[in-house]
């Protein structure tokens, strides 16, 4: 499987502070990250996977809101983990 217990504590550790902290919304945001790429990536070669590109739409929309939270929380925060992931700054 893609995403094995060490990848997801190596993803928490660098994102989250703790490899045990993964209630964190950065890390959260980074794993989801991770996913989208991965069915992205699956999506590509399989056009008409539409139980996948259903998911991938609900996994977009959760990170969009944990985005959504960080941004209204703590600013720094959320332009430190786009800019640590890459991501177009979304919230307007």
């Amino acid at each position: 499987m893609y995403l094995s217990k060490e990848y997801k504590a190596d993803i928490f550790a660098e994102f989250a502070g703790g490899a045990t902290n993964t209630g964190s919304a950065e890390g959260q945001v980074a794993l989801f990250t991770k996913r989208i790429a991965h069915l992205t990536e699956h999506l590509k070669s399989n056009r008409k996977d539409f139980a996948t590109q259903r998911s991938l739409q609900k996994l977009v929309g959760k990170r969009r809101s944990l985005l959504k939270y960080l941004y209204n929380k703590d600013i720094e925060r959320y332009r430190a983990i786009i800019k640590a992931l890459g991501l177009r700054d979304i919230i307007k």
